[in-house]
């Protein structure tokens, strides 16, 4: 599978494959495909997979397109202005990912709900409670809200986010909560009563412009 990403800021990402290639998507996420390209609606992987993929933001059921008798094209364009990222999966580095992250993916890829292990950074973080968690051998898409920065954290090394601004993450990441110190700070400093805490070994990513904020940012100038 070869592909491309295009258009800023709607971006779409191209993938042209081979005789037998397969990619997955959610349900409604292909935007264009060549006439040659199978879809096949399935659970992919039972009940079970289901819905936790449901849990996780997604379709119950995903799309599975195969490219039949020669080289095939099938493109998946993003929901909100942002970025998409083409992330490499391999069994020793699964991701996790915001919920609704997930665009595409190679067969050989797997979409899995992730549970937060501290309730507090599920419940207070603004990530989420539920997450997406990426596993496999192969390439994933995904959607970043805004510009995506990547930051490679060291072992112990953290980063503090505000609230939402966490996209994707190494598994051998650690997210956690904190609270923001003061009580004039908290209740007049504008950036809420917490942030976001991820501590390294591993790589994440930070999206600029979460889709709240954008949708905060629209309803204000609407209402002006």
């Amino acid at each position: 599978m070869k592909y491309s990403i295009e258009g800023n800021p709607f971006p779409v990402v191209i993938c042209n494959l081979e005789n037998g290639e397969k990619m997955i998507s959610e349900g409604g996420g292909m935007s264009w495909m060549t006439p040659n390209m199978k879809m096949e609606t399935s659970s992919n992987g039972g009940a079970g997979k289901a819905i936790g993929r449901l849990f996780a933001g997604e379709s119950l059921f995903q799309n599975i397109y195969t490219a039949e008798g020669g080289p095939g094209q099938i493109a998946f364009a993003a929901h909100l202005p942002g970025t998409i990222k083409a992330i490499q999966i391999t069994p020793d580095k699964p991701m996790i990912a915001q919920k609704s992250a997930f665009l595409a993916c190679e067969k050989s890829v797997n979409l899995s709900v992730h549970f937060q292990k501290k309730l507090g950074a599920g419940f207070f973080g603004g990530e989420g409670f539920i997450m997406q968690k990426l596993t496999g051998n192969g390439i994933a898409f995904v959607e970043v809200d805004g510009h995506a920065m990547e930051y490679e954290l060291a072992a112990g090394q953290q980063m503090i986010l505000s609230t939402g601004f966490l996209a994707l993450m190494e598994a051998t990441c650690t997210m956690d909560i904190v609270t923001v110190k003061g009580a004039k700070n908290m209740l007049l400093g504008g950036e809420g009563f917490f942030n976001t805490i991820v501590t390294g070994p591993g790589k994440i990513v930070v999206q600029t412009m979460p889709a709240a904020n954008l949708r905060n940012a629209l309803n204000i100038n609407a209402g002006n």
